[in-house]
């Protein structure tokens, strides 16, 4: 991928050890990643730089990945700013939820990279996610 063409994507994780490596999963496939800890953060972060993908825990120290997802689906359609949640709840309620909140993608921890990886590059309208795959050594 072209440094020109990266896209940003915005991760709202608040557990440290998490957001940290999956940033670097993510920078390593070629995406210029920016982390936000709690939910308002989030979403001023994306009212200011606009990603182009969001991914996004439910569980935040101030309000939902709901309220989050909510918020932004208010200010950008699906196709503007895809949301992929991200989180350990498992049941089938909460996904239900989320994707009446407005997500586009609903992932359960533990998740592997590469699911993640397939799901960012379809919502993104990648043909090929092994575009984004990083490379070996």
């Amino acid at each position: 991928m072209e440094p020109d063409a990266r896209k940003r994507v915005l991760l709202v994780e608040d557990f440290t050890a998490l957001a940290n490596a999956l940033k670097a999963f993510l920078e390593s496939s070629g995406f210029e990643v920016h982390t936000e800890a709690s939910g308002k953060a989030a979403i001023d972060y994306a009212t200011l730089y606009h990603p182009d993908l969001v991914v996004l825990d439910l569980r935040l120290p101030d309000i939902t990945g709901y309220q989050v997802c909510r918020a932004l689906r208010q200010q950008y359609h699906t196709s503007v700013m895809p949301i992929i949640m991200l989180t350990a709840m498992d049941q089938p309620v909460d996904q239900l939820r989320g994707f009446g909140h407005g997500a586009d993608a609903y992932l359960t921890k533990p998740c592997e990279p590469t699911e993640l990886l397939t799901t960012i590059s379809r919502l993104l309208g990648q043909e090929d996610s092994a575009d984004f795959l990083p490379e070996s050594n």
